[in-house]
């Protein structure tokens, strides 16, 4: 069980890492896989995102962002809350951040994610 774990929890960092990558985020097609239809945000700028203001044209934009200290929790059987911090390179700024994703149909998809600024580094 704890093998299986662990692999759920190396694979749901990835997907928490892909979501950071610029060619993931201007990609409508590939958000679209990777958020929840009704997937929704509480941005660190404090504005409320849905997944159609993600899908856009454009997409969520291009950032440069390392991930650390990343841990997940179980919530229920097909249900994960990840907590994880973020350096945002490109503003000089610190987040605290936590993502619930959900399988269904055969994926992991975000269903909800937050994004709280913090000062300096962790």
């Amino acid at each position: 069980m704890e093998n299986e774990w662990s692999s759920l929890k190396t694979h749901v960092q990835q997907l928490e890492e892909k979501l950071l990558k610029s060619e993931i985020r201007t990609s409508p097609e590939e958000l679209s896989l990777l958020l929840k239809d009704d997937f929704f945000e509480f941005g660190s700028s404090g504005r409320i995102w849905t997944k159609s203001d993600c899908i856009g044209e454009e997409g969520i934009g291009e950032v440069t962002m390392i991930l650390s200290n990343f841990d997940m929790h179980q919530l229920s059987e097909d249900t994960v809350l990840t907590t994880y911090r973020i350096f945002d390179e490109g503003r000089g700024e610190h987040t605290l951040r936590s993502s619930i994703w959900k399988y269904a149909n055969g994926r992991w998809q975000m269903f909800f994610h937050q994004g709280t600024k913090t000062n300096g580094p962790f």
